[in-house]
């Protein structure tokens, strides 16, 4: 499923010529890794992305590391955003970020979410997940982040 937000286009004149400005939106991958069967939080981040003018690809439920890569790819995308409520966060996150290195892709901003122990989180940043999001985040601070970390 695509769910894609009208284009953001702006014009101005400059000495009586139409000069149109073009902005890139900020493509984000949200996907479920595993045998997850719950999807409401991806689906609430999802629209709290759209709502601040990014382009969400939800790839659905219960997706490998290969296919969440493959599509992150195919789709050429900025953010994978990750969530995962199984517990298997400590092999799939770690396997999507091997995966990645090994196409060579370096330049996605990574992010994870879901029920996720305090104590996994820095093993999970240590192989490259940008950050950890749990219950309760404001998704304010998930856009905010992802729009500071393409900054970058």
């Amino acid at each position: 499923m695509v769910l894609r937000p009208k284009p953001c286009i702006r014009s101005f004149s400059w000495n009586g010529a139409l000069i149109m400005n073009v902005e890139k939106k900020i493509r984000v991958l949200a996907a479920k890794p595993g045998l997850d069967g719950h999807d409401r939080g991806i689906k609430v981040v999802a629209s709290a992305l759209m709502d601040a003018g990014m382009e969400v690809i939800y790839t659905g439920l219960r997706q490998t590391p290969g296919q969440i890569v493959e599509a992150a790819v195919q789709e050429d995308v900025d953010v994978i955003a990750m969530s995962i409520l199984s517990g298997a966060h400590d092999y799939l996150f770690p396997k999507v970020m091997e995966l990645l290195k090994e196409k060579g892709v370096e330049d996605i901003l990574v992010i994870g979410g879901g029920i996720i122990p305090d104590e996994d989180i820095p093993a999970l940043k240590a192989c490259g997940i940008a950050e950890i999001f749990g219950p309760g985040t404001n998704t304010q601070d998930i856009v905010g982040f992802i729009k500071a970390g393409l900054r970058r």
